[in-house]
């Protein structure tokens, strides 16, 4: 336990009891949090709560994720490596699985590079229905908004003055942020790159979510020996 809190220093004692099942033992969410406290751990503190979001003209929009490919969002988060220079990370989730489906990692990133990361999506999983972003200038341009239509998606922009918030994208992001960004120190590009994949395939495959009944969004499958196709 105390090296599961070690090795992911913000995840609370559910999370790293899911974890313990899954390496075989045989303990329950009490019996870990009698000792995650008697050990002196600290449980991260929950998030508040956020009311509903309104439009300027007083509607309130609930795009609600009913399946998988249903709605897609994606936003941008900003760091730095440590000679300071700034590099940013484009974020694409499935809202419904809560599935991390790419981290675009570069120095700068622009309308071509969304549409370059949503080509490859597509390739791999087919279109979604919907494409929810913010209203910055690379997801407003008009060659991303062309592109998303001539493949059959709808957009869900954040409308200019209304209060409404890319909840599930920023909620990733806080994580992102909070599990990855603030304890590392990335020496150059490449370092986060391939550190930040690797913490993308942990959320997916092995990193309890709460929201999934503290389940990953997407865990690996494995094909017992004896099942797998031979070949001629």
């Amino acid at each position: 336990m105390i090296e599961l809190a070690r090795q992911y220093g913000r995840y609370g004692y559910r999370r790293v009891a899911v974890l313990l099942r899954e390496a075989g033992w045989s303990v329950s969410d009490g019996r870990v949090e009698r000792l995650w406290r008697r050990e002196g751990l600290k449980v991260p503190p929950k998030q508040a709560k956020k009311g509903r979001l309104w439009l300027n003209d007083g509607s309130c929009v609930r795009l609600r994720p009913e399946h998988r490919n249903h709605v897609w969002s994606y936003d941008f988060v900003h760091c730095r490596t440590d000679d300071g220079k700034v590099f940013r990370t484009l974020n694409v989730i499935d809202e419904f699985s809560r599935e991390c489906l790419s981290i675009k990692v570069k120095r700068k990133l622009n309308s071509t590079d969304v549409i370059d990361v949503l080509t490859d999506l597509y390739i791999l999983r087919g279109a979604p229905a919907f494409i929810r972003s913010d209203n910055g200038p690379e997801f407003v341009a008009q060659a991303v908004r062309d592109w998303i239509a001539a493949v059959g998606s709808q957009t869900a922009y954040i409308e200019p003055g209304s209060p409404w918030e890319n909840g599930h994208c920023e909620s990733f992001n806080g994580r992102m942020r909070d599990e990855l960004l603030n304890g590392e120190i990335f020496y150059s590009l490449r370092e986060a790159q391939i550190i930040i994949e690797e913490w993308r395939k942990h959320y997916n495959t092995k990193r309890p979510h709460s929201a999934l009944g503290y389940r990953p969004p997407a865990p690996e499958a494995v094909i017992p020996l004896a099942q797998r196709p031979t070949m001629h």
